[in-house]
């Protein structure tokens, strides 16, 4: 799996051949999101262009008022006043209702294009295999969805359309003042070469500085998020010390290097008005001079003073949309990185169709390791009939939790395949192999919403009935009907008004109203107290009738009802067989037999 994305993104140190990837990588990401939108950004583009053509000729209206309409009323002739006068009204209010149209306009096709980088990384996200999420911590994730698309947001709301405009301002200006007088003109060119310098200085300054910005609020949103998320080991180490002085190194690096950002438009910000106020002061002397000489009229002096100050006029939006357009540069790479990330277990092209399953499983030569290149499984082979239930115990890390992951498809084998009633699992839609697999893990997450929705979960549409029954069956309707508001109870953020133990008892009923052929139970009893667990026995045995299961556990008392136990070590099967048969003999199953009978004596 490549997992690029990751490595990288934290690191603004990058070699050329790694920043000339980040750059292609973005590039592509924006070319991908801004050709559905082509024809809009064409009408907006043609909006704008007409509003600062006719922004751009006020200046020349008051150069022909001051040199030939004013002479020509003293002189008794009105119609050229009116004339110039009119026109300077109508090129006014065209700029500005045009510039208006085109915010409004613009703003609309912003919002298409965040809402396609928002879904689209979601979509993305959610299909990453497990090995991308337990690395890229939730809080990066997070940041992504956050951040780093807001940072796009302001580039797209502000930033381009200050950008857009500015630079035609800045060329038609520049061709204004060439056409009404070419001197002038040279003259403010002489400013190009100062003015080239300081701003090739700034752009690699906030290039860089952008970049560690964009790395430190991610650091911090990261050390929030795990914080929270984690606020029950918190308070049971009290570590709130620690944190917070750990967030407070976050905070302070993150203030200094904003104000590295800042103090470097302090440097800009001056040097773009001294630049320009010595460009406006050139053209006024050497103008000044050319009018007492008579070379020149002082309605053209006028025209050009204005077109050379509203030449420099634009710069400074433009070093703001720089501002904006570095931060967005540095999150756009960041999300063109997650979306670059290559899905390791893909969608079959073309899916077998996989009928009623029946749930026979079998490992066919198959060998897992992860990217690090740790091998788990090593040649492992393994034949399960359809409605055996599998009992997996051994040490951790001898692979039993991956064996479980690769029936559920979290993973797929780096070597051989995993069959289900003797089709790849590599061929089989994942819409049928979510509705024929169904694990329970340990964490038994409850999502937002009531009881009965949760349960529900597991066959979308579900009757009511249907959703009590599922419940009956795995002992938890007493207890539901307990809540104060029954199966419409909202269980709230992370299941908050129902303990661990109910919640693993509602994950139950969930994965019964599902009705899976195999079901996986990963450590789904760990948070089960004594009372809940002899209550769910008989829950089990309901679930797990007709029907293919693995259930790794460390309570054999929960083993006890499985067909088969099979003991792993170091991603082998080191012993298989029922479990009456492993407690007589003098494997390590019997050992561990009699070390949890003894622990209950």
């Amino acid at each position: 799996m490549s997992m690029h994305g990751v490595n990288n993104e934290d690191n603004t140190e990058l070699s050329k051949a790694e920043s000339k990837a980040v750059r292609e990588r973005s590039l592509k990401l924006l070319f991908e999101l801004v050709r559905p939108i082509r024809a809009r950004l064409a009408v907006s583009f043609s909006m704008i262009l007409v509003s600062r053509l006719l922004g751009v000729v006020g200046p020349g209206l008051i150069a022909v008022a001051i040199d030939s309409a004013i002479p020509m009323a003293l002189k008794g002739d009105m119609q050229l006043a009116w004339l110039t006068a009119g026109a300077y009204l109508v090129a006014a209010i065209g700029s500005a209702s045009l510039m208006a149209y085109f915010l409004v306009y613009a703003q609309r096709t912003n919002q298409g294009v965040l809402f396609e980088i928002r879904d689209r990384l979601f979509r993305h996200t959610q299909r990453l295999s497990l090995e991308f999420h337990e690395k890229y911590t939730s809080g990066r994730v997070i940041s992504r969805q956050t951040n780093d698309i807001d940072a796009i947001k302001e580039l797209l709301d502000v930033g381009g359309n200050e950008m857009i405009a500015g630079i035609l301002m800045m060329i038609f200006t520049a061709v204004a003042l060439a056409t009404i007088d070419l001197t002038s003109f040279l003259i403010l060119t002489c400013s190009f070469v100062p003015l080239f310098f300081l701003t090739y200085w700034f752009q690699k300054q906030t290039k860089y500085w952008y970049r560690k910005s964009r790395v430190a609020s991610a650091k911090l949103i990261v050390h929030f998020v795990e914080t929270m998320t984690g606020i029950r080991a918190v308070k049971a180490f009290r570590k709130e010390k620690r944190n917070q002085d750990s967030y407070n190194v976050l905070v302070e690096d993150y203030r200094s290097i904003n104000a590295k950002v800042i103090s470097i438009f302090g440097i800009y910000d001056p040097g773009l008005v001294v630049i320009g106020n010595f460009a406006v002061a050139a053209v006024l002397l050497f103008g000044g001079i050319r009018v007492i000489e008579g070379d020149l009229g002082i309605g053209v002096l006028t025209a050009a003073i204005l077109y050379g100050k509203r030449f420099f006029d634009p710069m400074e939006q433009l070093a703001q949309f720089y501002n904006a357009y570095q931060s967005a540069n540095s999150s756009l790479e960041k999300i063109s990185g997650v979306l670059e990330e290559d899905l390791s277990v893909p969608d079959p092209e073309h899916p077998v169709e996989l009928g009623e399953p029946k749930g026979h499983l079998a490992f066919e030569d198959v060998e897992f390791h992860y990217s690090n290149g740790k091998t788990i499984l090593p040649n492992f082979n393994l034949d399960i009939p359809a409605g055996q239930t599998i009992a997996l115990v051994g040490t951790t890390g001898a692979g039993k939790s991956t064996l479980a992951k690769l029936v559920s498809r979290f993973y797929d084998p780096s070597v051989g395949q995993v069959k289900l009633d003797d089709i790849s699992l590599r061929d089989i839609s994942n819409h049928d192999l979510r509705r024929a697999i169904v694990m329970v893990t340990q964490e038994a997450y409850l999502f937002s919403g009531t009881v009965g929705e949760n349960i529900a979960l597991g066959k979308p549409g579900a009757t009511i009935e249907e959703i009590v029954e599922s419940a009956k069956a795995v002992g938890v309707h007493e207890f539901i009907e307990s809540l104060p508001d029954g199966y419409n109870t909202d269980v709230n953020k992370r299941g908050g008004r129902v303990s661990a133990g109910q919640r693993q008892l509602i994950s139950f009923a969930r994965a019964f109203i599902a009705d899976p052929a195999v079901l996986i139970l990963d450590e789904a009893t760990a948070s089960l107290d004594i009372p809940s667990e002899r209550l769910v026995q008989h829950g089990l045995q309901t679930l797990l009738k007709g029907r293919t299961a693995i259930i790794i556990a460390h309570r054999l008392s929960t083993i006890s009802i499985a067909d088969r136990v099979l003991v792993m070590e170091h991603g082998k099967i080191i012993e298989d067989d029922k479990p009456a048969t492993l407690i007589a003999g003098t494997g390590k199953f019997a050992k561990m037999h009699k070390a949890w009978r003894d622990s209950l004596v």
